[in-house]
């Protein structure tokens, strides 16, 4: 079948919203298609040749942000928290690690969330599943829960003013790396975390002042002043996808431009479906999530019909088992990428596969089920032989309660205090960081093992 950016409405597909009025959608569809791209296909492109470094190991992927943007809390501050603890992460698995890390956000897009259910019960009214602000409102009413295609206008706009805040942070001296110390948020100042970003700061600081009296400064090396920094999230609305999906006047390719990087969900992957389908005729860098439904041979499928010519850094493997599965599931799938030559990135997600219900009635995640899965991953591709390129989180930078334990032992009782999420749990900031201090040690001791250090 010859692919084209329409070709997907053609193939059965899942998790779509029932809009109630079909030329209205159609409407702000073709107005959508009239407005500038929020990405450009040469941004995209230098992120493939990244995630290609990573591929091979010479680079490691750091991938986080909000479960699910809301526009509610659409405020600069909140932008700014969350691209300064991603910072922090960053700087933690650099310099700790000593490996350049790929900084992708998931953010300016992450509107729309796949559902397990189309409807949600609360006692004798049932009504449309919360799908996303993009689709329809959280609140718990009818009116809310109708799907309004001009939400996607409001979507589009915030992506927009959130792409260009991020870039003036990147690029306009907020992440030079002299500002390290002036990174730390206030609410985590007396964390272990933050006891520990502010020894690493001081390291930091003294080898920029090392390097400045060598004479190499950011006047000379730019990398010192500013940083890249991409956008994803999944490609799940396809009618908005479309609309952003423009060709490349050097290459002539398409790219879908609602954002650097886009991933196909769990729920999605069908291979005759319609999110795959529009997936394989773009050229952006694309993520796959796998669960434990996957088989051997869906996943080889998959890759093949994504990725025919076999591109590094085309094709990252989320991977989403939950702690005590992926030991079990990982190998197999690890052996099917090995067998057939593909080329490809490996992040962990340990967020998705180890929700819990806690005894106060909220969804949350455990920190030590996240810190095991994401162990086990490290180990697994050990064993194999294999590079454990990456991670994948659902974080924020603001002074959440949502996530079980961490240095700060957030216990059930305190979930309520700020339990803001539209969806799911998310760690705060200083989980974050104290998860990248844990991660860092765990790269850094893989790379003294394969240069042959022993301790």
């Amino acid at each position: 079948m010859v692919w084209s950016p329409e070709s997907w409405r053609s193939k059965p597909i899942v998790q779509v919203p029932a809009y109630p009025d079909s030329e209205a959608l159609a409407a702000v569809e073709n107005r959508l298609r009239t407005h500038p791209p929020l990405v450009f296909a040469g941004e995209a492109r230098n992120l493939m040749s990244s995630l290609a470094q990573v591929a091979e190991g010479k680079a490691f992927l750091l991938q986080g942000g909000d479960c699910a943007e809301s526009f509610a809390e659409f405020h600069p501050d909140n932008i700014r928290d969350t691209l300064r603890v991603l910072l922090q992460m960053a700087i933690v698995l650099t310099f700790g690690a000593a490996v350049p890390v790929v900084k992708v956000g998931r953010i300016a897009g992450q509107f729309a969330k796949p559902r397990s259910d189309d409807f949600e019960t609360r006692g004798e009214v049932c009504l449309p599943s919360y799908r996303g602000d993009n689709i329809n409102g959280i609140e718990f009413t009818p009116e809310a829960r109708i799907p309004d295609p001009h939400r996607l206008m409001e979507g589009y706009a915030q992506s927009a003013a959130t792409l260009n805040l991020l870039r003036a942070f990147t690029n306009g001296g907020y992440a030079d790396l002299h500002n390290v110390h002036k990174w730390m948020l206030g609410f985590i100042e007396k964390s272990p975390a933050a006891e520990q970003f502010a020894g690493l700061a001081h390291r930091v600081s003294e080898a920029l002042d090392f390097m400045r009296a060598c004479g190499i400064t950011p006047e000379s090396v730019p990398q010192l002043r500013s940083t890249d920094f991409y956008t994803s999230h999944e490609a799940l609305f396809l009618g908005y996808e479309q609309a952003l999906t423009r060709v490349d006047s050097t290459s002539g390719d398409w790219y879908d431009c609602s954002a650097h990087m886009v991933w196909i969900g769990d729920r999605t992957r069908q291979l005759d479906g319609a999110h795959v389908e529009f997936c394989r005729g773009i050229k952006n860098p694309l993520g796959l999530k796998c669960g434990p439904s996957i088989t051997n041979d869906g996943l080889a499928r998959l890759i093949e019909t994504l990725n025919p010519e076999n591109l590094p850094g085309r094709i990252t493997l989320i991977c989403r088992f939950g702690s005590d599965k992926v030991e079990a599931s990982l190998p197999r799938l690890i052996r099917v990428v090995k067998r057939e030559g593909f080329n490809v990135v490996w992040s962990c997600d340990p967020m998705h596969g180890n929700t819990v219900k806690s005894a106060t009635g909220y969804k949350t995640r455990p920190f030590d089920r996240i810190l095991a899965e994401t162990k086990t991953f490290f180990d697994v591709h050990r064993v194999e032989g294999t590079h454990a390129g990456g991670v994948h989180f659902e974080m924020t930078g603001q002074n959440v309660t949502e996530c079980l334990g961490g240095a700060q032992a957030i216990g059930e009782e305190d979930l309520e205090k700020r339990y803001h999420t539209h969806c799911d749990p998310r760690l705060n900031a200083s989980q974050s960081i104290e998860l990248a201090f844990l991660l860092a040690e765990s790269i850094r001791a893989e790379r003294m093992k394969d240069a042959g250090y022993t301790a």
